[in-house]
């Protein structure tokens, strides 16, 4: 149980030590010399810490006003969580995690399906999705750790494959693919780009006149996009006759609605800006680094990464996906308002990183018409998926769910779920 705890706690539970270890292992199987291998996995590392950085200020401090005040405005129906996932079953999402993680090696190594799931939190989380799923489902003990097992190996190996394509469609080159679960959404966006859209004209070539040159700067559109989304929050907490420093938690300190807006819409760009360069310091390094296993271990393979490195090829597209879907989302939640188990609240994370990557996949098939329908039916989907997957989630982790889902988590989970309803 020790080395178990220490392989998944201190290895595949630390994303920043699980791709450093990666990167580490290919400059070695490299034969690089002793001082490029400590600058290679050090630099992993960091940028890998700096990716995740962004990554929390985005979710965290900078949207976490939008979705008190749309709570405040919406009656919510508390999801009834009567299993704490993390603490009672540690063990088995422990187990679940390597032993798909060795199927995936597996699979690399002798087929042609080639990727290796590298997305480190993404070990831990599709586990824990498929391990509640199985428990709201009454199962336990070998048959919830073989399904919960099955489907994550099957999630490494299916979806990453799927993505792969698409990814070089944006790119242009095949060195990396996406290990995320944005893929049901990107998949789907990117067909009816190629279906619907038009190519030729990309979210990237549009003309900007030169005063508003400064909106291709997708650190201050976010910015002035959530600057907006916490308007329209402020004015319509007022209509309902509630205080916004209230709700905001302003209300006992020297700050005002002005500088509240200002302050988490300028933090979004930071989270943005910091994300980026985590991002570009990562694949600078575990790309070539990771050469060295697909040379000597798996043949051919490739890396698949988290859905933020395909930000930097089309930010326009990022954009303007996240702001459809915001919109397509909201008008979604509000329709659907009492059909579900669950009240759903605006899915911001979901819109921005699983959606803004379906624009850009969008826009690699079918242009700016590509980018904006796939995001806006992106958008539509993501709240019916979080709001079904409520029947095979409320007893569990619909909370979270509430938060991360309306995407491959719940797409996956609802399969899961359902099959774990037949085997229980």
């Amino acid at each position: 149980m020790a080395v178990l705890s220490f392989i998944v706690n201190d290895i595949f539970g630390q994303g920043a030590i699980f791709i450093a270890l990666i990167a580490m292992i290919g400059l070695i199987l490299q034969k690089k010399p002793f001082g490029e291998i400590v600058r290679g996995t050090a630099m992993t590392a960091i940028g890998f810490f700096i990716l995740t950085t962004g990554t929390g200020i985005i979710t965290g401090k900078s949207i976490d006003g939008i979705s008190a005040a749309f709570n405040a405005v919406m009656p919510q129906a508390v999801p009834s969580t009567t299993v704490d996932i993390s603490a009672e079953y540690g063990t088995q999402i422990g187990i679940v995690m390597i032993l798909a993680f060795a199927i995936n090696l597996l699979v690399a190594r002798f087929t042609k399906w080639k990727s290796v799931f590298l997305t480190g939190h993404m070990l831990y989380w599709f586990p824990f999705v498929f391990i509640a799923a199985g428990v709201d489902a009454g199962l336990s003990g070998v048959k919830l750790i073989v399904l919960a097992t099955v489907f994550t190996a099957l999630y490494m190996v299916v979806s990453p494959n799927l993505m792969r394509p698409f990814v070089k469609g944006v790119t242009g080159s095949d060195d990396f693919t996406i290990g995320h679960p944005t893929t049901c959404l990107s998949v789907i966006s990117g067909l009816l780009g190629k279906a619907l859209g038009d190519r030729s004209r990309s979210t990237e070539d549009l003309n900007v006149p030169k005063s508003l040159s400064f909106l291709r700067e997708i650190s201050i559109t976010g910015s002035i996009a959530i600057a907006i989304t916490y308007l329209i929050m402020y004015f319509l907490l007022l209509s309902n006759g509630m205080d916004p420093a209230a709700v905001w938690g302003y209300a006992d300190t020297t700050t005002d609605a002005f500088v509240y807006i200002f302050q988490h819409s300028i933090m979004f760009g930071v989270g943005i800006t910091v994300m980026l360069q985590g991002v570009r310091m990562l694949i600078a390094e575990i790309v070539p680094a990771f050469k060295g296993i697909a040379d000597k271990v798996v043949p051919d393979a490739i890396p698949a990464l988290d859905c933020p490195v395909v930000f930097p090829y089309a930010p326009n597209a990022l954009t303007i996906g996240f702001l459809v879907a915001m919109v397509t989302s909201v008008i979604t939640i509000l329709l659907t308002n009492g059909i579900f188990p669950t009240v759903v609240i605006p899915l911001i994370s979901t819109c921005f990183f699983e959606i803004g990557t379906a624009a850009i996949i969008g826009n690699s098939t079918g242009g700016v018409r590509g980018a904006v329908i796939g995001s806006a039916v992106a958008g539509v989907l993501a709240v019916f998926l979080v709001g079904f997957g409520a029947y095979f989630f409320n007893n569990t982790i619909q909370q979270w769910m509430l938060v991360y889902g309306g995407q491959d988590f719940d797409l996956w989970g609802i399969v899961c779920g359902s099959i774990a309803r037949l085997i229980a």
